[in-house]
């Protein structure tokens, strides 16, 4: 299924939490079923030493459909030099985001901790997405955040993400 989003004309960063080491093997070991349950491609990664160089470059992609373009470390690390963090750059530049968790990553709070920081910062949080494990719904349902399926039979995950565009992307 290829989506229809409205005024979505720039790639999907889909950023993760955890050691930068554990965020890349989760986006790698998921972007072959993310790219193929939303049709979309998965580009090279943001390199995360300067996100606005990165983001300027993302942003020159616009207009060429959208993709999603991995930020391989945690975006609620300090940057070097104590220059913000890339939740801060990601909501100043308006980026579309999506969560990434690892299904051992649910019995812990950072599915709601990492939602509160890129909402904090204003980023357009599209969704959570559960890579692995089985998918409980009615936990899922239960802790408020805008979780858009799993990637275990992801059959709805595109429309579920072509419904929250439409929610948030009206402003």
């Amino acid at each position: 299924m290829t989506l229809s989003l409205p005024r979505l004309d720039q790639p999907l960063v889909v950023v993760a939490g955890g050691a930068a080491m554990a965020v890349t093997a989760l986006q790698h070991r998921a972007a072959p079923a993310l790219a193929a349950a939303l049709g979309l491609p998965w580009w090279e990664p943001l390199r995360p030493e300067s996100p606005q160089a990165a983001l300027a470059a993302l942003a020159g992609r616009a207009g060429r459909g959208p993709g999603l373009v991995p930020l391989p470390i945690d975006p609620g690390l300090p940057l070097e030099g104590g220059a913000g963090h890339w939740a801060e750059a990601l909501g100043a530049w308006r980026q579309p985001a999506l969560l990434l968790l690892a299904g051992e990553q649910l019995n812990s709070g950072l599915p709601a901790a990492m939602t509160a920081l890129l909402l904090q910062w204003r980023v357009p949080l599209l969704g959570l997405v559960q890579a692995d494990g089985p998918w409980e719904a009615p936990a899922r349902r239960g802790d408020g955040l805008p979780w858009l399926g799993n990637l275990t039979g992801a059959e709805g995950l595109a429309l579920a993400l072509e419904l929250r565009w439409r929610q948030i992307g009206a402003d």
